[in-house]
């Protein structure tokens, strides 16, 4: 038996300034742009990986969601502390020079973390927490992973 990750599903509060950030600044494709009573659902993905998507969605529209639990959400994605999603490339200075240059929110420059990963963090349009870490060789990350520091 085999489970893959097929689409995963991320809040948006302007349809517009989302889908220009992952088509634009990181690369995706527009896979599908639905609209339905004045809201929008927009899959993107990585080129190249036709079975894995990011659905950019309205927040908190489910049918069992409280005015409450919306404002909720609605508050926490204002602060940046609802969703995140964690991004991996080969280039991870060339990402972040792109971040830079479309003026994005940095939340941290490319670090060297702890756990043996190096990384930087933005916030997209909405506010979710956008980690991308640098991909590297199987033996330079398992050498750091397990080297005492």
């Amino acid at each position: 038996m085999a489970i893959t990750l097929y689409a995963s599903f991320l809040p948006h509060d302007d349809p517009d300034a989302c889908a220009a950030f992952y088509r634009d600044l990181l690369g995706f494709e527009v896979r599908g742009d639905v609209g339905y009573d004045g809201l929008r659902w927009i899959t993107v993905g990585p080129v190249g990986q036709p079975d894995t998507s990011l659905v950019l969605e309205p927040p908190a529209l489910g049918p069992g969601i409280t005015d409450t639990e919306r404002r909720t959400v609605v508050e926490m994605m204002a602060k940046g502390t609802y969703a995140a999603l964690v991004l991996a490339t080969d280039d991870l200075d060339g990402v972040f020079a792109r971040l830079l240059d479309w003026d994005a929110e940095i939340v941290q420059e490319p670090t060297e973390q702890p756990h043996g990963v190096r990384d930087c963090a933005v916030r997209d349009p909405a506010g979710n927490l956008i980690r991308i870490q640098e991909q590297r060789r199987t033996g330079e990350s398992a050498h750091r992973e397990t080297t005492p520091r």
